[in-house]
């Protein structure tokens, strides 16, 4: 039985990349079918890919995602396929920070500018999260000079 379950993804990728390419990779990544949302076969899970500006110029909107697996894991398998990083929302409350699922399937979160426009939102300016005003979240920000790496 295939679990319908369960929510709504929202991603974004570092590349301008078509449609179907995009629904090819997260396909692969879930070893199942994935269709244009005014195509939507029984059983598939359906997504809508449409462009903006910005450095993130492809956004993603997978409906149906299922839910016995974790977003991070299928968004990092996804850049790996397109050889593009992605942002994906964390688990905090904090508006500017995300997870970045880079081309190696790296995960660690970041902090964008975001800008709404007419055509959607535009992100830009990737950061690394320095931890300072982020204390929570499944994604611990990652050491830098001023704040090294417990021993």
């Amino acid at each position: 039985m295939v679990d319908m379950a369960d929510g709504l993804w929202n991603w974004c990728v570092a590349q301008r990349i078509d449609a179907d390419r995009v629904r090819g990779a997260l396909a692969g990544a879930l070893e199942r079918g994935v269709g244009e949302i005014e195509n939507a076969l029984p059983g598939a899970l359906m997504a809508d890919v449409y462009h903006v500006g910005g450095d993130f110029p492809t956004l993603v909107d997978v409906y149906l995602a299922p839910g016995n697996v974790a977003e991070e894991t299928i968004a990092s398998a996804v850049a790996v396929r397109l050889h593009a990083a992605i942002l994906l929302p964390d688990d905090t409350l904090n508006p500017t920070r995300y997870i970045l699922a880079e081309q190696d399937g790296t995960l660690r979160p970041v902090h964008v500018t975001e800008v709404e426009t007419d055509d959607g939102p535009e992100r830009r300016n990737v950061r690394p999260c320095t931890g300072r005003a982020c204390t929570e979240g499944c994604f611990k920000p990652g050491p830098t000079p001023e704040r090294p790496a417990a021993a």
